[in-house]
């Protein structure tokens, strides 16, 4: 694999809570989530890694999509696990909530959100491109930011 990588963000806006949180992130809260894709693989004829485009199109748009303006909610919280339960809601609610709404198989830290776009999202967005996504960075705030490298 060649040491030339091809980076780029998306800007998402999520709530979550981090299940277990010592302090105030144990609240239902959210960010204003940057996440920095950073994608490795040989240089194609035209001398790219792989268009930018293709980067928005596979892995920006899967946040978009799947986590922007929507709660990640672990899914063993027992907190949110009472959500699941829609019944009390008129049929159009119940698809708004259930859509707002994302269980995750993680606690939803910004480290943990890395790790699952990295191993899990990654590998499936990028199949058949001969690409692999490297690393994410994902900053919750101008401050702090966690990451994942493979």
């Amino acid at each position: 694999m060649s040491g030339t990588k091809a980076m780029r963000y998306h800007d998402i806006s999520c709530g979550h809570r981090v299940v277990g949180h010592e302090n105030k992130c144990r609240h239902l809260h959210g960010h204003n989530y940057r996440i920095h894709f950073e994608c490795v693989g040989e240089l194609d004829s035209l001398g790219r890694v792989i268009d930018f485009s293709v980067i928005k199109e596979k892995l920006c748009m899967w946040v978009e999509n799947n986590w922007d303006h929507k709660f990640l909610a672990w899914e063993n919280d027992s907190l949110i696990k009472g959500l699941k339960e829609t019944a009390f809601l008129e049929p159009a609610e119940q698809l708004i909530f259930s859509e707002s709404i994302v269980f995750v198989p993680f606690n939803p830290t910004a480290e943990n959100m890395c790790q699952y776009l990295v191993q899990v999202i990654g590998p499936q967005q990028l199949l058949g491109t001969g690409v692999t996504l490297q690393k994410v960075v994902i900053e919750e705030t101008a401050k702090c930011h966690a990451s994942f490298k493979v």
